[in-house]
């Protein structure tokens, strides 16, 4: 039931600058900042070789020869390929620069800068059985002002998207991972910046986009402090 996660793409998106965390990274790529002493692009890597996929894109930009040296070729078996973005193009246009090398469908797209303990066979198989064109990892948060809220139905089907700061107490934010058919990826704008966020995901609300709700530990690294606490959780 889960050989065919040996043929899934998955697509990182590690093209960010982390201009919030200079100044405890010293300006380089947040992606490969160190966290408990290695790399937390790292720790992705391992969440994708122990699910048993064996293809990776790494949607990089700013500063992508670090990254590039600092990962290489292979990682545990996983075979490393890089789509390079001379100019930003947001969560969702790097996605569809690097559709020419995402060649399964659907593709299994993370952040490079957040970690959540989810079982990729079990959401790939949630995400197949419903034949859904787009779905979601979310997460419960004491408040969603700082993120935003997913909010989806009894059947998890995503209503809408209530973004900050708007959204505020106890709710469901991303988690960041989502399975997404081509359909999805080829109906991005080309060459251009695009939120996946704030553009793509309200754009297919009513056209088979689900959430996948866990209860599982869900970090990030997108500020200062946020990072430290990440050091706690990978010592």
């Amino acid at each position: 039931m889960f050989e065919s996660l040996h043929n899934l793409t998955a697509a990182i998106l590690a093209g960010g600058q982390g201009t919030r965390l200079r100044a405890v990274t010293g300006g380089g790529p947040k992606v490969i900042a160190p966290v408990g002493g290695r790399p937390f692009l790292f720790r992705l890597l391992e969440q994708l070789a122990e699910a048993g996929l064996r293809r990776v894109v790494l949607c990089t930009g700013y500063r992508a020869e670090e990254v590039a040296a600092a990962v290489g070729d292979t990682y545990r078996g996983v075979a490393v390929r890089y789509s390079v973005e001379t100019t930003p193009l947001g969560t969702a246009g790097a996605l569809r620069h690097a559709l020419p090398l995402l060649d399964s469908d659907p593709v299994l797209a993370m952040n490079g800068d957040s970690f959540c303990e989810v079982d990729l066979k079990i959401f790939y198989c949630d995400h197949q059985s419903h034949q859904a064109a787009g779905t979601l990892v979310v997460v419960p948060a004491k408040d969603t002002s700082a993120s935003g809220r997913v909010v989806f139905n009894e059947d998890h089907v995503i209503e809408r998207f209530e973004e900050k700061p708007l959204s505020t107490g106890p709710g469901w934010i991303s988690a960041g991972i989502y399975l997404l058919s081509r359909a999805i990826l080829e109906s991005i704008p080309d060459q251009r910046a695009v939120s996946i966020e704030k553009e793509t995901f309200p754009a297919w609300v009513g056209r088979g986009l689900r959430a996948f709700p866990v209860c599982a530990r869900f970090l990030d690294i997108g500020t200062p402090d946020a990072y430290h606490f990440a050091q706690t959780q990978f010592s």
